[in-house]
């Protein structure tokens, strides 16, 4: 799927995670807890905030709670560092939150993601509360010289939007009517909003989901290709076959049994949905 809601696992007895990422690269979606990422090797893009934004070795980017986004490495072996926490673990993050997700300023971020591993993988008594001074330590720094706004409760357009983009992917027969009327607005400003908010059209969104229905569908062989097109909310065998070959490559008859579909997240420059598969590898982890 190319948009969901992801829910993070973390070790039992702290709410912080952390791990190394060889060439990121990941589909649009949102968690409702705090995630950083700082590039050790190579270049990334990260769209967040409705905004593409390029980080190089060195930098680092701050994704907050509930925001949707989506990342893939331009260069070969590129490797990030991450942590993630639960949103309420810092008290002061509850009021205020960055200006731009992109850090301004230069932290000792690798000695904090090092010194979290370590805590982490040791799990010694109160480790938990251990890992968490390491953040509020990192993250006073950052908010004392990053640019500052006053949080403002996430407003009922983007709560209902991401309303509309769990429905979507459990109902394949939600059309563009369908979804202007669930969000209360004009076809014209929905199609606006709903390319600004994912980097794509409706129409490929849906595409890109019906496809991904009708892969795991032809899978199973149990069904007739007018059935699995039905099924995957296509409207006619017709689109059916014409967006699954676009998508995927190949016919629907000539799928491999053995094929993986997995949407990249759209570039802002390209007006295409391209299916392709990760080469993303977690090459460390605190758990």
């Amino acid at each position: 799927m190319i948009a969901k809601r992801e829910v993070w696992e973390y070790p039992s007895g702290a709410k912080v995670w952390a791990g190394k990422y060889r060439n990121s690269h990941n589909l649009l979606h949102w968690h409702y807890d705090c995630e950083c990422i700082y590039v050790e090797r190579g270049s990334l893009e990260v769209y967040c905030e409705r905004k593409l934004h390029l980080l190089t070795a060195g930098e680092a980017l701050f994704t907050d709670s509930g925001q949707m986004h989506y990342q893939r490495a331009l260069e070969e072996g590129t490797l990030l560092e991450v942590i993630v926490f639960e949103s309420g673990l810092l008290p002061f993050l509850k009021e205020l939150r960055l200006a731009e997700p992109k850090l301004k300023g230069s932290y000792p971020f690798p000695a904090a993601y090092a010194r979290l591993m370590g805590i982490l993988r040791e799990r010694a008594p109160f480790f938990g509360e251990e890992a968490r001074c390491v953040l509020s330590e990192l993250f006073i720094d950052i908010f004392r010289r990053e640019e500052l706004l006053r949080r403002v409760r996430e407003g009922g357009t983007e709560a209902a939007f991401k309303h509309l983009l769990e429905a979507l992917e459990s109902d394949g027969e939600l059309g563009f009517e369908d979804a202007v009327r669930l969000m209360n607005m004009s076809e014209a400003y929905f199609s606006r909003y709903f390319k600004a908010m994912t980097g794509s059209t409706f129409t490929q969104y849906v595409n890109v989901l019906r496809t991904e229905r009708a892969v795991e569908l032809l899978k199973q062989r149990e069904l007739s290709m007018t059935e699995i097109a039905e099924r995957a909310g296509f409207p006619t065998i017709r689109s059916f076959n014409r967006t699954f070959k676009e998508l995927t490559g190949v016919s629907p008859s000539q799928l491999p049994k053995d094929y993986s579909f997995s949407a990249r997240a759209p570039l802002a420059s390209g007006e295409r949905f391209l299916p392709t598969l990760s080469g993303c590898t977690l090459v460390e982890s605190c758990t």
